[in-house]
């Protein structure tokens, strides 16, 4: 006789969400080192644009961090907890997060292009 294990979808896609968002985050995070790496090792942070910019870039990355702290205090939580409001306001604020930061990345990039 076989037995069949019962696969919950919804714990499924809730997993597969929070590495998703996880892996995406990670990714953000070290584009946003390399951005703010680059201002300075251009001299371009030195500039009044350049600084503004590496601001919005530390900033970012210190919401960056928070965003990573919680997501991984949602992934030690049960499977119930992640389709809550609160999880769902969660992943919006972290999608706006990423989005932002992403933007400020592809400016850097601009600012360093006409610098040179």
């Amino acid at each position: 006789m076989r037995t069949s294990s019962i696969v919950n979808l919804d714990e499924a896609r809730d997993d597969r969400r929070l590495r998703d968002c996880q892996s995406r985050l990670r990714a953000v995070l070290e584009t946003n080192r390399k951005a703010l790496a680059r201002l300075f090792q251009s001299g371009l942070i030195f500039s009044r644009a350049g600084a503004r910019l590496g601001r919005d870039l530390l900033l970012a990355h210190q919401h960056l961090l928070k965003a990573a702290d919680l997501l991984s205090r949602l992934c030690e939580s049960s499977c119930g907890a992640r389709r809550t409001a609160d999880a769902q306001a969660l992943y919006a604020q972290v999608q706006s997060l990423l989005a932002r930061t992403s933007e400020l990345s592809a400016r850097s990039d601009g600012l360093l292009a006409r610098g040179r």
